[in-house]
């Protein structure tokens, strides 16, 4: 199996915000533990259930999202 198709590991080391129409996706702030980004933090959306110190599997990782920013 192919790099790419592995994915790599990423430590969430913060949850920032949730978005999404009814709050389904959180923001969280991520370092990337493996691959060619190795030690970056980016913020990434992630759908589903997690919290400061689990490990999730990015498919990439060249993407990154912008902050949320709030109604004034």
């Amino acid at each position: 199996m192919a790099e790419e198709e592995k994915g790599f590991p990423a430590e969430v080391l913060e949850v920032t915000k949730r978005t999404g129409v009814h709050g389904e996706i959180l923001q969280a702030m991520l370092r990337i533990l493996d691959g060619p980004d190795k030690g970056r933090i980016k913020r990434r959306n992630i759908k589903g259930n997690v919290q400061k110190g689990d490990v999730v599997i990015l498919l990439n990782t060249e993407r990154e999202v912008g902050e949320i920013k709030g109604k004034r």
